[in-house]
């Protein structure tokens, strides 16, 4: 285990530990491992997957194994992440909601909406969803351009 905290965030002291704990102190060419070790670029989830299937080699030899994987953890971006997490903020949400609520009881326009997507075949929830998504674009659209209007402002002392 010492090893792989060593290989993960790899250092001159830690490569030189994890020499010595493999048994090459004693090696003539102790320099070259340590070289090798300190200049190549680890890959933390190459190491990972590799290490994992060491241990279950080991572990559990003969039986199939199952491992599930769930996209929803993924929290980088960038063109080669293929799922992203959805995160859920509860307050944010609740103020949607009353906001969609709010909508559909007085807006016109807004009870016109649910009702065409209720007759396309939509549940009366599905179309709140949508509805919400929609009032979560417009007031991200009003907080950017308020951003923009309070950077170009100029602070006078």
């Amino acid at each position: 285990m010492l090893v792989l905290g060593a290989l993960l965030s790899p250092g001159k002291r830690t490569m030189t530990a994890c020499l010595r704990i493999t048994g090459r102190a004693e090696v003539s060419n102790f320099a070259a491992y340590h070289q090798l070790l300190n200049r190549a670029r680890w890959n933390p989830r190459t190491l990972a997957a590799r290490l994992l299937s060491v241990i279950v080699a080991r572990l559990v030899p003969e039986d199939p194994v199952v491992i599930g994987m769930d996209d929803t953890i993924e929290r980088r971006w960038g063109q080669r992440i293929t799922a992203r997490g959805i995160y859920r903020d509860r307050l944010a949400n609740s103020a949607l909601h009353i906001i969609a609520i709010g909508r559909l009881r007085t807006d016109e326009k807004t009870k016109q909406y649910v009702a065409r997507r209720v007759a396309a075949g939509h549940s009366k929830l599905d179309a709140i969803r949508a509805l919400k998504r929609y009032i979560a674009r417009e007031v991200f659209g009003i907080i950017i351009r308020r951003q923009k209007e309070v950077n170009q402002t100029r602070i006078v002392a």
